[in-house]
């Protein structure tokens, strides 16, 4: 692989593995126990800080695409990067949609059970950040050759 594209993609792919480990699996869950945060106002505040994720996220997604098609990746590479950007697709496209639904409704009040649509997500998440570990990982690997 050219190495400096790789190395740019390799950059990308950490600095977003952080922010999907600080904001998903730090902020997020710290954020209800703190004094005086409601569940509506837990939920306005998670909407805002979920949209800037998601799109500095795909600003990353972009970088390590163009990144690695320009490096020239092993198939293992390309795999890995094509599943990072499905997960974070299916995420944005599929599950945030729902999940916005229901928060307008806790945001106009109403009482609502736990959701399913969180484990989706976190579920989605869990499996995006082990693929961006191991897509890291297997980028500085296979630069270094």
């Amino acid at each position: 692989m050219n190495a400096t594209p790789a190395g740019t993609a390799a950059a990308a792919t950490f600095t977003w593995l952080g922010m999907v480990l600080a904001i998903s699996f730090l902020e997020t869950p710290l954020k209800f126990r703190a004094p005086g945060v409601t569940i509506p106002i837990g939920v306005g505040i998670g909407r805002l800080v979920f949209r800037a994720l998601n799109f500095a996220e795909a600003a990353f997604a972009l970088v390590v695409i163009i990144g690695i098609a320009i490096a020239g990746p092993p198939a293992a590479v390309a795999v890995l990067t094509t599943a990072a950007g499905v997960l974070l697709t299916v995420q944005v496209a599929v599950v945030r949609p729902a999940l916005n639904r229901r928060s307008d409704r806790v945001l106009r009040g109403e009482d609502l059970p736990r959701s399913r649509g969180h484990l989706w997500y976190v579920a989605l998440e869990i499996a995006k950040v082990l693929i961006l570990v191991a897509l890291g990982i297997s980028v500085l690997g296979a630069s270094s050759h």
